[in-house]
């Protein structure tokens, strides 16, 4: 099943402690997703080189999008977590003391649509954080949890606000922290999916349930399994100076109740006194994007040669995004252009956090 031709997707890593060897589990399919299947290698190393063993469909069923997880009782039991059915019914099966084959299904949600699973386990309880089927489109992700990985499962409920669509990304894998846990996501560019990113933020249970938190920059602390979000200065867009076309538009889901568009076709934004002492610093700039396909605004630090910034789609003109990034600041005064010598629109600027 493993050639040039076929698809290795979604590859997760367990290792075994009584083979003293690290597994490896991938979605392993043909270019058009006909086979439906797992694959399963194994290594001394986790970085390799990885044996390949087999694919097969678990317990004779479609496998797709899939996931690990590794449990913390005596036996350290895994689970394959798996869309199965056409996408149509989420399974969870138990996995051999090898972690090489499944051997009995623990549990199903009928009907749930359910792909990208992680599973977090937290005070005895089970969180599973997946998301809907919408192709390579974000969606809602969402949390059920039960008191046993067969369940019963409760209903589902957000890990982020609804309309952020889980701030453009679909769940990867869920890294324990602490008593919290790191979201690791994947931010899919349809149109072009060699540059598709990761997106990492918090996942926070600390009211009890697990949380997204939207964090531009932030940090852990692996040894106290903490993380800590940085703190910004903002500087609003309306701020500004509004060259061209430049438009100030007004709505209350902007920071201040007011944003710039029609930035590029020759509308600007300059934002002046943007403070720093000459070191690197990360940018985010907040944008709202009712386009159904991305947009990018060019960025001028200075009068340096301009950057271009990717605005992925935010699901509609009145929800707001951010996309960070790293630029050099001198001591003192900045000035930033936003939306210079581009032929296409750019997002509509709300805002930008400088860290």
């Amino acid at each position: 099943m493993i050639s040039t031709s076929n698809i290795v997707e979604r590859p997760k890593v367990l290792f075994n402690q009584k083979n003293s060897e690290y597994v490896m589990w991938f979605h392993s399919d043909t270019s058009n997703y006909g086979a439906a299947m797992v694959g399963v290698a194994t290594a001394k190393s986790p970085c390799g080189p990885y044996t390949y063993k087999s694919s097969f469909k678990p317990l004779g069923a479609d496998s797709r999008d899939e996931g690990l997880f590794l449990d913390d009782d005596s036996a350290l039991t895994a689970y394959l977590l798996y869309a199965s059915d056409n996408n149509q019914n989420f399974k969870i099966s138990q996995l051999d003391t090898n972690y090489y084959n499944v051997t009995t299904q623990v549990a199903e949600l009928s009907a749930a649509t359910l792909e990208s699973p992680g599973v977090v386990k937290r005070n005895g309880e089970y969180y599973l954080i997946a998301s809907h089927t919408s192709g390579w489109t974000p969606n809602p992700n969402k949390w059920f949890s039960a008191s046993s990985l067969s369940g019963p499962w409760s209903s589902q409920a957000d890990i982020a606000p609804e309309n952020v669509r889980t701030y453009f990304s679909q769940n990867a894998y869920d890294l324990p922290l602490g008593s919290n846990a790191i979201y690791m996501g994947d931010r899919w560019r349809p149109d072009l999916l060699g540059s598709s990113r990761y997106i990492w933020y918090p996942l926070d249970f600390s009211s009890g349930t697990p949380t997204l938190v939207h964090a531009d920059v932030w940090s852990v602390n692996l040894q106290a399994g903490t993380y800590s979000a940085a703190t910004g200065t903002a500087y609003e867009a309306e701020s500004g100076s509004i060259g061209g076309s430049a438009t100030l538009l007004s709505d209350s889901s902007f920071s201040g109740g007011k944003a710039v568009g029609y930035l590029g076709h020759g509308g600007t934004v300059t934002l002046h006194n943007v403070q720093g002492n000459g070191e690197q610093y990360w940018i985010a700039l907040y944008y709202a994007n009712g386009d159904s396909t991305w947009r990018n605004v060019t960025m001028s630090v200075n009068n340096a040669p301009s950057i271009l910034v990717d605005q992925p789609d935010t699901g509609g003109g009145q929800v707001i995004l951010s996309v960070p990034v790293q630029v050099q600041l001198n001591n003192g005064a900045n000035t930033i252009v936003f939306g210079a010598n581009q032929n296409n629109y750019a997002g509509d600027l709300d805002k930008i956090v400088v860290y």
